[in-house]
């Protein structure tokens, strides 16, 4: 317990001041050269120079591209790296890194400071990912931000069950659905965050931040 306490606590100092922020999650599996990297550089290069600082895992794969097109771009590029039984290997292109040996510090830590979620292909890890912002928003746990998946062809599968099963069969209510987005032209990922927030502004309200402190 102490040693997830000292986490989330470093983290927090390290990380403060860094909004408006935006999380990214995709899978470590993909090298550069496949087009999922190609789009994740291009997405967070357009959102950090729009002004947003990238979060993202730290790791290789997808995680390197978010961090690697933050890196070239006006704003910092943020990893939260994990210590894994597989030891990951933290990527190269991180303005700030903080390591975690801690699951719950670490996914705290992308909620906290995110002004929105970008979600691109991944695995279990992902959808882990993925999975906890649903609930947080939906539950009304932390305060509502967009969550955008890119990769059409990709999510089109699991947005369908969704839709059959977990609507169909009553587990979430159909306006749930509208809690994620799907776009996939990386410029319009950066418009929609922009156009979420108009009239505004990305800092959270007093009843938002009451809302994280009770995550």
């Amino acid at each position: 317990m102490l040693g997830i306490m000292s986490e989330f606590t470093v983290a927090t100092e390290r990380l403060r001041g860094i909004r408006p922020a935006v999380s990214m999650f995709g899978s470590a599996r993909i090298g550069e050269g496949h087009p999922y990297y190609a789009k994740t550089c291009d997405i967070a290069r357009r959102l950090s120079d729009a002004g947003f600082a990238v979060i993202s895992g730290g790791g290789p794969g997808l995680m390197e591209a978010a961090n690697r097109g933050a890196f070239a771009g006006r704003s910092p590029a943020i990893g939260l790296n994990i210590l894994l039984p597989a030891e990951q290997l933290s990527n190269t292109y991180q303005d700030v890194s903080v390591n975690f040996r801690y699951f719950f510090a670490r996914k705290m830590m992308f909620v906290r400071f995110a002004s929105a979620y970008v979600v691109l292909p991944g695995g279990f890890g992902t959808l882990d990912e993925l999975s906890e912002c649903l609930t947080l928003v939906q539950t009304g746990k932390s305060r509502k931000i967009p969550i955008i998946l890119s990769g059409a062809a990709f999510w089109s599968g699991l947005l369908d069950w969704m839709r059959d099963r977990l609507v169909g069969e009553g587990m979430i209510a159909p306006e749930d659905m509208n809690l994620v987005q799907v776009i996939e032209e990386p410029e319009a990922v950066v418009e929609a965050i922009f156009a979420f927030y108009e009239g505004r502004g990305f800092q959270p309200t007093l009843a938002e931040r009451q809302k994280m402190l009770n995550l």
